[in-house]
């Protein structure tokens, strides 16, 4: 039987080619909003730090009525670090609207989640968003997108894709170029016409496939995911199965999506998107069965991490001045809850019951959890970024990562250099409208530090993107810092003065007034070599001082790192101690002459 009242779709594409804005211009069409109401531009982007950055981090339901027929909307993150929510959103829907910029054509992303969906044998609709842009370039993008669809070897009814041209800033859409186009009707008629219907036994023993966790204080877990047989009723009795285990429960409520609110409802049917609370103990991949009839889905399966960090509790001077959650026991709760709704996330605990190893998809992916957790009043350390290795047949094999560089031809020549060291492999370069974009493929750790690096040498003109691209063996050593730190050796406040004269040593992260420990790092040294300094230093009074004495000096700003400039700044005896207010670079083991007693055991073990 098929639901013709019902259309499950995905938005895909790659980070900033417009999907929130899409679905946002979707939304005030449907006439979900009063007429009157404020809503704020990329509405589905609720979460803080989404708000901030303007990326998408966690995937989004909703869902408008368009001439009698619901349509569920997932809106999916852009970046390679959570594809694990694309992978997951992708078994709720029949169908995926490929979003793709028509200046900048399909991007890696673009290729990563198009690949998932053709997989799944999902109905694809090409979206050439952004057509009012005046760099537009929509018949060599349409080009590229059939020739990314033929690369990922669709099959014959994926290649006959229907394309539609919008600008969703404006709310536009059309399926000719020539067209008028005022309106986002053409789409919708589009979507309708082309997704398929759900189709199953509305009539069978029931089956939920649970893609998605969400939590709420007063209610605990709400498992989300799609009825793939079957009804389900608020109250109802039912079984969980993971793997071989399998457990009962009740639904204590059942909702489904309405605009962006969720809507309690008594009943849900095939191919319903659906929220359930009161089932304790629920994880994403099992399945929510019928008693009767436990029979359990095929789970969901998820690229695996790539990369890998060890968090542990802040042993600094300073421990436990900022932060409201400081012990272990803080730490290990947070950290395993966050491993339940985030599937790309592992976390093993180590021998060490104050540390734990957290791994993840990417940078991004953990700093990300690293920021969401300062900002909740955690406060712990994390040691440096390191890729996760594997044998395979006998061989060591390191992530490799797909990156794309678009720069000015002006700078070509350093960004080739810089990639080189780093042991990247120049797989194509082409031009577009005076930049050039350069194809990579390079091992994921070549990446640790590479970002800042490349914003520096083209003077803030590049722009990278980088997409999960398999496992390769070893290849070989990637020089790492080539500076040393200048380290605090004394607790105490920094000074102008102090600060003043070590501006010749290097580059300073500290401003004066500051409070410092001893094995804090305070700014980066101008030679290979850790050298260890006194920034709190006061100048001696004398009675030959004159009134204008400090009048001379003139301190250079200092360089403040972000979270992600720390995390890839810091050497393998480093850490990074994050509190609710302040982010900063310590050494590992704080006292000087241990430090010295360490280094030189390490060169004796070597």
């Amino acid at each position: 039987m098929q639901r013709t009242d019902l259309r499950n779709i995905a938005i895909i594409a790659h980070v900033d080619h417009g999907k929130t804005t899409l679905v946002d211009a979707m939304l005030k069409q449907s006439g979900i909003f009063r007429a009157n109401e404020q809503v704020a531009e990329r509405v589905l982007d609720s979460n803080e730090l989404e708000r901030e950055r303007g990326i998408t981090i966690l995937a989004k339901n909703t869902a408008i009525t368009y001439k009698g027929i619901k349509i569920n909307i997932v809106d999916t993150p852009g970046h390679a670090d959570f594809g694990g929510e694309v992978e997951r959103v992708l078994n709720m829907v029949d169908g995926v609207l490929l979003l793709v910029d028509a200046f900048e054509g399909p991007m890696p992303q673009t290729k990563y989640v198009l690949r998932k969906a053709l997989a799944q044998k999902l109905k694809p609709i090409v979206v050439i968003n952004k057509i009012d842009r005046p760099d537009r370039r929509i018949d060599d993008v349409l080009d590229e997108v059939l020739e990314l669809f033929i690369e990922l070897e669709a099959n014959d009814e994926q290649l006959d894709f229907p394309v539609v041209y919008t600008s969703a800033r404006s709310g536009v859409a059309k399926l000719n170029m020539d067209d008028e186009g005022t309106n986002l009707e053409p789409l919708f008629d589009l979507l309708v016409k082309t997704i398929p219907a759900p189709a199953g036994d509305i009539d069978g023993p029931l089956q939920i496939m649970v893609t998605t966790l969400d939590y709420d204080d007063y209610v605990g877990r709400i498992a989300i995911g799609r009825v793939m047989r079957g009804r389900v009723v608020s109250g109802q009795t039912v079984s969980l199965i993971n793997g071989d285990t399998e457990k009962k429960a009740k639904i204590s409520r059942l909702y489904v999506y309405e605009g962006l609110k969720r809507l309690e409802v008594k009943e849900a049917a095939l191919g319903d998107i659906v929220a359930i609370t009161g089932l304790e103990g629920i994880n994403i991949g099992d399945t929510i069965a019928d008693p009767e009839c436990p029979e359990a889905l095929p789970s969901i399966s998820i690229d695996e991490p790539t990369l890998s960090m060890m968090f542990s509790v802040n042993t600094s001077p300073f421990a436990g001045k900022e932060g409201q959650f400081v012990t272990s026991r803080h730490l290990r709760d947070r950290l395993f809850r966050e491993a339940e709704t985030n599937v790309s996330l592992r976390v093993t605990e180590t021998d060490s019951p104050d540390t734990f190893e957290v791994a993840g998809r990417g940078e991004l992916h953990l700093s990300i959890l690293i920021e969401t957790m300062r900002r909740e009043g955690y406060e712990f350390q994390v040691g440096k970024p390191k890729v996760i290795y594997k044998t395979i047949n006998g061989q060591l094999c390191e992530p490799m990562e797909f990156l794309t560089i678009d720069v000015p031809q002006e700078y070509m020549g350093p960004v080739m250099e810089a990639l080189g060291t780093r042991r990247a492999e120049l797989v194509n370069m082409v031009e577009l409208a005076g930049y050039l974009r350069m194809e990579f493929v390079i091992p994921a750790r070549g990446l640790i530090g590479f970002r800042s690096e490349l914003l520096t040498s083209t003077k803030g003109h590049g722009i990278m993107h980088h997409v999960f691209h398999g496992y390769a063996p070893y290849k070989g050593d990637i020089p790492g810092r080539t500076r040393g730190a200048l380290v605090a050796f004394e607790d105490g406040e920094t000074t102008a003065y102090g600060i003043y004269s070590l501006q010749d040593r290097g580059v300073m992260f500290v401003v004066p007034g500051q409070a410092v420990y001893q094995g804090m790092i305070v700014g980066e040294n101008a030679r290979e070599m850790d050298m260890d300094v006194n920034p709190c230093k006061k100048k001696h009074v004398t009675n030959m001082r004159s009134s204008s004495a400090d009048e001379a000096i003139r301190l250079t700003p200092p360089r403040i790192l972000s979270l992600e400039q720390a995390l890839e700044y810091i050497n393998d005896d480093e850490l990074v101690e994050v509190t609710p207010r302040n982010i900063r670079l310590r050494k590992a083991i704080l006292d000087r002459h241990e430090r010295a007693k360490a280094r030189k055991n390490s060169s004796l073990g070597a």
